[in-house]
Protein backbone atom coordinates (compact mmCIF):
# COMPACT_ATOMS: atom_id res chain seq x y z
CA UNK A 1 0.00 0.00 0.00
CA UNK A 2 1.35 3.41 -1.31
CA UNK A 3 -0.83 6.30 0.40
CA UNK A 4 2.09 8.62 0.94
CA UNK A 5 1.91 9.44 -2.89
CA UNK A 6 1.50 13.22 -3.64
CA UNK A 7 -1.13 12.58 -5.80
CA UNK A 8 -3.24 11.34 -3.54
CA UNK A 9 -5.62 13.37 -1.44
CA UNK A 10 -4.77 12.47 2.26
CA UNK A 11 -6.07 13.12 5.73
CA UNK A 12 -4.16 13.59 8.59
CA UNK A 13 -5.43 12.64 12.03
CA UNK A 14 -3.38 13.40 15.17
CA UNK A 15 -4.66 11.73 18.41
CA UNK A 16 -6.65 8.89 18.61
CA UNK A 17 -9.02 9.56 21.34
CA UNK A 18 -13.23 9.88 20.93
CA UNK A 19 -12.84 13.03 18.46
CA UNK A 20 -9.93 11.10 16.78
CA UNK A 21 -11.72 7.81 16.45
CA UNK A 22 -14.74 9.39 15.38
CA UNK A 23 -13.61 11.33 12.83
CA UNK A 24 -11.92 8.35 11.70
CA UNK A 25 -15.07 6.96 11.54
CA UNK A 26 -17.02 9.77 9.60
CA UNK A 27 -14.50 9.50 6.79
CA UNK A 28 -14.69 5.99 6.28
CA UNK A 29 -18.17 6.92 5.64
CA UNK A 30 -17.91 9.74 3.61
CA UNK A 31 -14.84 8.96 1.22
CA UNK A 32 -14.06 12.21 0.96
CA UNK A 33 -9.97 11.70 0.91
CA UNK A 34 -8.41 8.95 -0.23
CA UNK A 35 -6.38 7.70 2.62
CA UNK A 36 -5.80 8.91 5.89
CA UNK A 37 -2.54 9.17 8.24
CA UNK A 38 -3.37 8.96 11.77
CA UNK A 39 -0.59 9.66 14.46
CA UNK A 40 -1.28 8.19 18.06
CA UNK A 41 2.44 9.13 18.82
CA UNK A 42 3.08 6.09 20.97
CA UNK A 43 3.08 2.61 21.13
CA UNK A 44 -0.66 0.92 21.76
CA UNK A 45 -1.13 -2.63 23.42
CA UNK A 46 1.10 -5.20 22.00
CA UNK A 47 0.71 -5.33 18.81
CA UNK A 48 -0.79 -3.47 15.50
CA UNK A 49 -3.34 -5.55 16.30
CA UNK A 50 -4.82 -4.11 19.45
CA UNK A 51 -4.83 -0.74 17.76
CA UNK A 52 -7.14 -1.91 15.09
CA UNK A 53 -9.15 -3.50 17.44
CA UNK A 54 -9.40 -0.04 19.57
CA UNK A 55 -10.27 1.72 16.78
CA UNK A 56 -12.92 -0.46 15.01
CA UNK A 57 -14.78 -0.86 18.55
CA UNK A 58 -16.79 1.66 20.70
CA UNK A 59 -18.91 1.21 23.84
CA UNK A 60 -21.28 4.18 22.50
CA UNK A 61 -21.73 3.37 18.62
CA UNK A 62 -20.99 -0.08 18.81
CA UNK A 63 -18.40 -2.01 15.91
CA UNK A 64 -17.04 -0.38 13.36
CA UNK A 65 -19.03 -3.28 11.50
CA UNK A 66 -22.46 -2.44 13.04
CA UNK A 67 -21.95 1.68 12.41
CA UNK A 68 -20.73 1.05 8.43
CA UNK A 69 -23.56 -1.73 7.62
CA UNK A 70 -26.33 -1.65 10.20
CA UNK A 71 -27.73 -5.32 11.22
CA UNK A 72 -27.05 -6.37 7.52
CA UNK A 73 -24.83 -9.01 8.59
CA UNK A 74 -22.36 -7.75 6.25
CA UNK A 75 -18.84 -7.76 8.01
CA UNK A 76 -15.93 -5.23 7.25
CA UNK A 77 -12.48 -6.74 5.62
CA UNK A 78 -9.61 -5.15 8.04
CA UNK A 79 -6.49 -6.14 6.64
CA UNK A 80 -2.95 -5.40 7.72
CA UNK A 81 -0.82 -4.79 4.93
CA UNK A 82 2.22 -3.73 6.62
CA UNK A 83 2.60 -4.25 10.62
CA UNK A 84 6.00 -2.97 10.96
CA UNK A 85 4.93 0.24 9.05
CA UNK A 86 1.86 0.49 10.55
CA UNK A 87 -0.57 0.19 7.11
CA UNK A 88 -3.98 -1.51 7.49
CA UNK A 89 -7.06 -1.56 4.88
CA UNK A 90 -10.50 -1.42 6.12
CA UNK A 91 -12.79 -2.54 3.18
CA UNK A 92 -9.87 -1.99 1.19
CA UNK A 93 -9.54 1.74 2.29
CA UNK A 94 -5.90 3.07 3.25
CA UNK A 95 -5.08 3.85 6.57
CA UNK A 96 -1.48 4.36 7.71
CA UNK A 97 -0.63 4.51 11.85
CA UNK A 98 2.02 6.97 13.22
CA UNK A 99 3.57 6.02 16.60
CA UNK A 100 6.89 7.90 16.90
CA UNK A 101 6.27 11.66 17.22
CA UNK A 102 4.43 13.62 19.89
CA UNK A 103 5.56 17.02 19.16
CA UNK A 104 3.60 18.03 16.30
CA UNK A 105 7.34 19.82 14.43
CA UNK A 106 8.25 15.99 14.20
CA UNK A 107 5.32 14.63 12.38
CA UNK A 108 6.34 13.98 8.78
CA UNK A 109 3.45 14.99 6.90
CA UNK A 110 5.09 16.35 4.66
CA UNK A 111 6.55 13.07 3.68
CA UNK A 112 3.28 11.23 4.10
CA UNK A 113 1.72 13.33 1.74
CA UNK A 114 -0.87 14.97 3.80
CA UNK A 115 -1.69 18.45 3.29
CA UNK A 116 -5.14 19.25 5.44
CA UNK A 117 -4.56 17.70 9.71
CA UNK A 118 -7.46 17.47 11.91
CA UNK A 119 -5.74 17.71 15.68
CA UNK A 120 -7.62 15.98 17.85
CA UNK A 121 -4.82 15.77 21.10
CA UNK A 122 -7.03 18.90 22.72
CA UNK A 123 -3.29 19.28 23.68
CA UNK A 124 -2.17 22.38 21.20
CA UNK A 125 -5.44 25.48 21.59
CA UNK A 126 -2.42 28.64 21.52
CA UNK A 127 -1.78 28.88 17.93
CA UNK A 128 0.34 31.78 18.86
CA UNK A 129 2.70 29.47 20.77
CA UNK A 130 5.97 28.76 18.39
CA UNK A 131 6.18 26.12 16.15
CA UNK A 132 9.41 24.82 17.90
CA UNK A 133 8.05 24.90 21.88
CA UNK A 134 9.77 21.83 23.53
CA UNK A 135 6.66 21.06 24.81
CA UNK A 136 4.43 21.06 21.26
CA UNK A 137 2.29 23.57 19.51
CA UNK A 138 -0.31 23.01 17.02
CA UNK A 139 1.98 25.45 14.44
CA UNK A 140 4.30 22.79 14.54
CA UNK A 141 2.37 20.83 11.89
CA UNK A 142 2.80 23.38 9.21
CA UNK A 143 6.52 22.98 9.55
CA UNK A 144 6.02 19.40 9.36
CA UNK A 145 4.42 20.00 6.23
CA UNK A 146 0.23 20.49 6.31
CA UNK A 147 -0.63 22.86 4.62
CA UNK A 148 -4.08 23.48 7.04
CA UNK A 149 -4.53 22.62 10.54
CA UNK A 150 -7.98 22.18 12.37
CA UNK A 151 -8.41 21.64 16.11
CA UNK A 152 -11.38 19.78 17.50
CA UNK A 153 -11.90 22.05 20.41
CA UNK A 154 -11.91 26.26 20.94
CA UNK A 155 -8.57 27.83 20.73
CA UNK A 156 -6.91 29.31 24.03
CA UNK A 157 -4.95 31.89 23.46
CA UNK A 158 -2.85 32.93 26.63
CA UNK A 159 -1.40 36.44 25.18
CA UNK A 160 -3.97 37.14 22.26
CA UNK A 161 -4.62 40.67 20.22
CA UNK A 162 -7.02 41.89 18.28
CA UNK A 163 -5.43 40.93 15.11
CA UNK A 164 -5.93 36.85 16.33
CA UNK A 165 -9.50 36.38 15.78
CA UNK A 166 -8.94 37.03 12.32
CA UNK A 167 -5.78 35.17 11.74
CA UNK A 168 -6.82 32.22 13.46
CA UNK A 169 -10.54 32.27 13.03
CA UNK A 170 -13.37 29.86 14.54
CA UNK A 171 -15.48 28.25 11.98
CA UNK A 172 -19.00 26.30 12.23
CA UNK A 173 -20.01 24.46 9.23
CA UNK A 174 -23.37 26.12 8.12
CA UNK A 175 -22.64 29.47 10.10
CA UNK A 176 -19.51 30.75 9.22
CA UNK A 177 -17.60 28.24 7.51
CA UNK A 178 -17.29 30.30 4.05
CA UNK A 179 -15.72 33.05 5.65
CA UNK A 180 -12.32 30.72 4.93
CA UNK A 181 -9.77 32.15 3.52
CA UNK A 182 -7.28 29.88 2.02
CA UNK A 183 -4.36 32.40 1.41
CA UNK A 184 -4.68 33.97 4.69
CA UNK A 185 -5.96 30.95 7.36
CA UNK A 186 -3.67 27.60 8.20
CA UNK A 187 -4.71 27.21 11.49
CA UNK A 188 -8.77 27.32 12.23
CA UNK A 189 -10.72 25.68 15.43
CA UNK A 190 -14.12 23.97 15.04
CA UNK A 191 -15.01 25.49 18.03
CA UNK A 192 -17.36 23.25 20.35
CA UNK A 193 -19.95 20.57 20.50
CA UNK A 194 -21.98 22.85 22.32
CA UNK A 195 -21.04 26.00 20.81
CA UNK A 196 -21.46 24.23 17.39
CA UNK A 197 -25.17 23.04 18.50
CA UNK A 198 -25.99 26.73 20.03
CA UNK A 199 -25.09 28.58 16.90
CA UNK A 200 -27.59 26.62 15.03
CA UNK A 201 -30.41 27.56 16.86
CA UNK A 202 -29.63 30.85 17.33
CA UNK A 203 -28.72 31.60 13.95
CA UNK A 204 -32.58 31.36 12.46
CA UNK A 205 -33.46 33.64 15.44
CA UNK A 206 -30.70 36.51 14.29
CA UNK A 207 -31.82 35.79 10.27
CA UNK A 208 -35.58 36.72 11.59
CA UNK A 209 -36.72 40.47 11.38
CA UNK A 210 -39.27 39.85 14.61
CA UNK A 211 -36.95 37.77 16.79
CA UNK A 212 -33.64 39.43 15.35
CA UNK A 213 -33.68 41.92 18.31
CA UNK A 214 -32.68 40.18 21.57
CA UNK A 215 -32.81 41.71 24.89
CA UNK A 216 -30.79 38.88 26.57
CA UNK A 217 -30.11 35.31 26.14
CA UNK A 218 -28.63 31.99 28.73
CA UNK A 219 -28.19 28.65 28.02
CA UNK A 220 -27.96 25.42 30.14
CA UNK A 221 -26.08 22.20 28.09
CA UNK A 222 -27.73 19.08 30.00
CA UNK A 223 -23.90 17.48 28.60
CA UNK A 224 -22.96 13.54 28.60
CA UNK A 225 -20.05 12.71 30.46
CA UNK A 226 -16.40 13.06 29.09
CA UNK A 227 -12.78 11.83 29.73
CA UNK A 228 -11.91 14.80 31.77
CA UNK A 229 -14.10 13.68 34.23
CA UNK A 230 -13.48 10.90 37.03
CA UNK A 231 -15.04 7.66 36.57
CA UNK A 232 -14.93 7.45 40.93
CA UNK A 233 -14.33 10.24 43.37
CA UNK A 234 -10.66 11.13 42.96
CA UNK A 235 -8.42 13.71 44.97
CA UNK A 236 -7.64 17.02 43.13
CA UNK A 237 -4.55 18.18 41.34
CA UNK A 238 -2.96 21.12 42.98
CA UNK A 239 -4.11 24.52 42.25
CA UNK A 240 -7.54 22.73 41.15
CA UNK A 241 -10.37 25.29 41.55
CA UNK A 242 -13.60 23.27 40.96
CA UNK A 243 -13.28 20.29 42.99
CA UNK A 244 -16.90 18.93 41.66
CA UNK A 245 -14.78 17.54 38.25
CA UNK A 246 -13.35 15.06 40.49
CA UNK A 247 -16.69 13.34 42.02
CA UNK A 248 -17.72 10.47 40.17
CA UNK A 249 -19.28 10.51 37.09
CA UNK A 250 -21.30 7.42 37.19
CA UNK A 251 -23.72 9.05 39.73
CA UNK A 252 -23.82 12.18 39.75
CA UNK A 253 -25.52 15.24 38.62
CA UNK A 254 -22.44 17.97 38.57
CA UNK A 255 -22.76 21.37 37.53
CA UNK A 256 -19.84 22.83 35.48
CA UNK A 257 -18.74 25.60 33.14
CA UNK A 258 -19.10 25.51 29.49
CA UNK A 259 -17.15 27.86 26.91
CA UNK A 260 -19.58 27.87 24.62
CA UNK A 261 -21.54 31.33 24.71
CA UNK A 262 -17.64 33.52 24.65
CA UNK A 263 -16.85 30.99 21.43
CA UNK A 264 -19.90 31.58 19.99
CA UNK A 265 -18.82 35.42 20.14
CA UNK A 266 -16.05 34.74 17.95
CA UNK A 267 -18.62 32.79 14.79
CA UNK A 268 -21.66 35.05 15.54
CA UNK A 269 -20.44 38.65 16.65
CA UNK A 270 -23.76 39.68 16.99
CA UNK A 271 -23.73 37.71 20.04
CA UNK A 272 -21.91 40.78 21.74
CA UNK A 273 -24.15 43.12 21.88
CA UNK A 274 -26.54 41.73 23.92
CA UNK A 275 -24.50 39.01 26.10
CA UNK A 276 -24.99 35.68 26.66
CA UNK A 277 -24.75 33.74 29.69
CA UNK A 278 -23.68 29.90 29.37
CA UNK A 279 -23.86 27.04 31.96
CA UNK A 280 -23.22 22.94 31.77
CA UNK A 281 -25.12 20.43 33.63
CA UNK A 282 -22.94 17.08 33.46
CA UNK A 283 -24.91 13.82 33.86
CA UNK A 284 -23.92 10.02 33.77
CA UNK A 285 -24.82 9.22 29.51
CA UNK A 286 -21.94 8.53 27.35
CA UNK A 287 -23.52 10.63 24.05
CA UNK A 288 -26.72 13.23 23.61
CA UNK A 289 -26.67 16.18 25.10
CA UNK A 290 -29.67 19.03 25.30
CA UNK A 291 -29.42 22.59 25.15
CA UNK A 292 -31.83 24.66 26.93
CA UNK A 293 -31.78 28.21 25.52
CA UNK A 294 -34.00 31.10 27.22
CA UNK A 295 -34.03 33.82 24.81
CA UNK A 296 -35.48 37.33 25.17
CA UNK A 297 -36.77 39.76 22.55
CA UNK A 298 -37.90 43.31 22.51
CA UNK A 299 -41.44 42.53 20.87
CA UNK A 300 -44.09 44.39 19.21
CA UNK A 301 -48.03 43.92 19.03
CA UNK A 302 -50.32 43.66 16.14
CA UNK A 303 -53.13 45.85 15.16
CA UNK A 304 -55.16 43.51 17.67
CA UNK A 305 -52.80 43.56 20.86
CA UNK A 306 -51.47 40.74 20.12
CA UNK A 307 -47.55 39.99 20.42
CA UNK A 308 -46.29 39.12 17.00
CA UNK A 309 -43.60 36.72 18.59
CA UNK A 310 -45.33 33.48 19.87
CA UNK A 311 -44.95 29.81 19.81
CA UNK A 312 -45.80 29.17 16.62
CA UNK A 313 -43.64 32.09 15.03
CA UNK A 314 -40.65 30.86 17.13
CA UNK A 315 -41.62 26.73 15.40
CA UNK A 316 -42.29 28.36 12.24
CA UNK A 317 -38.85 30.11 12.18
CA UNK A 318 -37.34 26.57 12.66
CA UNK A 319 -39.47 24.58 9.81
CA UNK A 320 -37.92 27.08 7.53
CA UNK A 321 -34.61 26.48 9.02
CA UNK A 322 -34.97 23.10 8.55
CA UNK A 323 -36.08 22.99 4.85
CA UNK A 324 -34.08 26.45 3.69
CA UNK A 325 -30.44 27.58 4.59
CA UNK A 326 -29.91 25.44 7.22
CA UNK A 327 -31.02 22.19 5.36
CA UNK A 328 -29.28 18.52 7.01
CA UNK A 329 -27.54 20.65 9.46
CA UNK A 330 -30.81 21.61 11.65
CA UNK A 331 -33.59 19.59 11.97
CA UNK A 332 -36.99 20.32 13.29
CA UNK A 333 -38.80 17.58 15.18
CA UNK A 334 -42.50 17.00 16.32
CA UNK A 335 -41.63 13.21 17.92
CA UNK A 336 -41.52 12.53 21.61
CA UNK A 337 -37.94 11.95 21.71
CA UNK A 338 -35.52 10.87 24.55
CA UNK A 339 -31.68 11.19 24.30
CA UNK A 340 -30.64 7.99 22.22
CA UNK A 341 -33.27 8.15 20.01
CA UNK A 342 -30.99 11.12 18.74
CA UNK A 343 -27.48 9.12 19.11
CA UNK A 344 -25.58 8.82 15.30
CA UNK A 345 -28.23 11.62 14.41
CA UNK A 346 -26.26 14.02 11.46
CA UNK A 347 -27.49 17.02 11.99
CA UNK A 348 -25.54 20.02 14.16
CA UNK A 349 -28.83 20.62 16.21
CA UNK A 350 -32.32 18.66 16.59
CA UNK A 351 -35.13 21.49 17.72
CA UNK A 352 -37.68 19.75 20.17
CA UNK A 353 -40.77 21.30 18.20
CA UNK A 354 -43.33 20.61 20.79
CA UNK A 355 -41.19 22.02 23.83
CA UNK A 356 -41.08 25.83 22.37
CA UNK A 357 -43.09 27.97 24.77
CA UNK A 358 -43.01 31.91 24.80
CA UNK A 359 -45.00 33.79 27.26
CA UNK A 360 -44.89 37.96 26.37
CA UNK A 361 -44.96 40.48 29.19
CA UNK A 362 -44.89 44.54 29.36
CA UNK A 363 -41.74 46.26 30.85
CA UNK A 364 -43.11 49.21 32.13
CA UNK A 365 -41.24 52.59 32.12
CA UNK A 366 -42.57 55.52 34.66
CA UNK A 367 -43.37 58.51 34.35
CA UNK A 368 -40.16 59.68 36.51
CA UNK A 369 -37.57 57.87 34.90
CA UNK A 370 -38.61 59.01 31.04
CA UNK A 371 -38.58 62.38 32.61
CA UNK A 372 -35.14 61.68 33.49
CA UNK A 373 -33.87 60.49 30.19
CA UNK A 374 -35.44 64.20 28.57
CA UNK A 375 -38.80 62.86 27.68
CA UNK A 376 -41.92 64.99 29.24
CA UNK A 377 -45.09 65.09 29.71
CA UNK A 378 -45.65 61.54 28.90
CA UNK A 379 -47.36 58.74 31.18
CA UNK A 380 -46.00 55.34 31.62
CA UNK A 381 -44.83 53.46 28.74
CA UNK A 382 -45.41 49.99 28.56
CA UNK A 383 -42.96 48.06 25.87
CA UNK A 384 -44.24 44.43 24.57
CA UNK A 385 -41.38 41.86 25.97
CA UNK A 386 -41.65 38.09 25.08
CA UNK A 387 -39.31 35.46 26.15
CA UNK A 388 -38.59 31.61 24.85
CA UNK A 389 -38.06 28.67 25.79
CA UNK A 390 -36.61 26.44 23.12
CA UNK A 391 -34.47 22.74 23.42
CA UNK A 392 -32.19 21.39 21.14
CA UNK A 393 -30.57 17.83 21.13
CA UNK A 394 -27.15 17.61 19.84
CA UNK A 395 -24.74 14.50 19.22
CA UNK A 396 -21.96 15.91 20.73
CA UNK A 397 -19.93 12.77 19.76
CA UNK A 398 -20.38 11.73 16.67
CA UNK A 399 -23.86 12.89 15.29
CA UNK A 400 -23.67 16.41 15.63
CA UNK A 401 -19.98 17.57 16.60
CA UNK A 402 -17.83 15.21 14.70
CA UNK A 403 -20.42 15.43 10.80
CA UNK A 404 -19.55 19.25 11.41
CA UNK A 405 -16.38 18.73 12.14
CA UNK A 406 -15.89 16.51 9.22
CA UNK A 407 -17.49 19.13 6.71
CA UNK A 408 -15.63 21.49 8.01
CA UNK A 409 -12.64 19.63 6.60
CA UNK A 410 -13.89 18.62 3.55
CA UNK A 411 -14.92 22.35 3.09
CA UNK A 412 -11.33 23.60 4.07
CA UNK A 413 -9.69 20.35 1.74
CA UNK A 414 -11.56 21.87 -1.33
CA UNK A 415 -10.19 25.20 -1.43
CA UNK A 416 -6.60 25.04 -1.34
CA UNK A 417 -4.46 24.36 -4.23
Amino acid sequence: MAISINEKKLLGINGLGRIGKLTLWYHLVSKSFDGIVINVGRSVGKNLENLVHAMTTDSTYGSLSLFLNGHSGKTIKIEIVDSENGEIEIDGFPIKILTKERNPQNINWKKEGVRVVVDCTGKFLDPTVPSNDPKGSIAGHLVAGAQKVIASAPFKIKNGTASDADDYPTLIYGINHTSFNPTEHQIISAASCTTTGLAHMIKPLLDDKETSNILTASMSTVHAATNTQSVLDSVPSSGTTDLRKNRSVLNNIILSSTGAAKTLEKVIPQIISFGFMADSIRIPTTSVSLISLNITFNSRLDENGMPFINAEHVKDIYKQAAIGSQKDLLHFSTKQNVSVDLLGFPAAVVIEGNEIHTRTGFLKILPEVLSSLGINNMKEVNIPVTHAKIMGWYDNEYGSYVTSLGKLTEYVASHID
